[in-house]
């Protein structure tokens, strides 16, 4: 049960990670700092959120 909520966890994680991107996307200036936050942000949301979904697919419950 604990790897199950780790997993949404993770998912809220990179769901956020990849919304903040997006308003950095959609706001930015363009300049060299802004390109390396999305990307960082993006990448990390990404990871966070398909790591997380993976940990909810795979985790079995077990009766108690």
């Amino acid at each position: 049960m604990e790897k199950r909520v780790l997993g949404i966890v993770l998912s809220l994680l990179g769901i956020a990670g990849l919304i903040l991107a997006g308003v950095k996307f959609l706001n930015g200036s363009g300049g060299r700092y802004n390109v390396k936050e999305i990307l960082i942000y993006g990448l990390l949301g990404a990871v966070f959120f398909f790591a997380g979904i993976s940990l909810v697919k795979n985790t079995r419950d077990k009766p108690t």
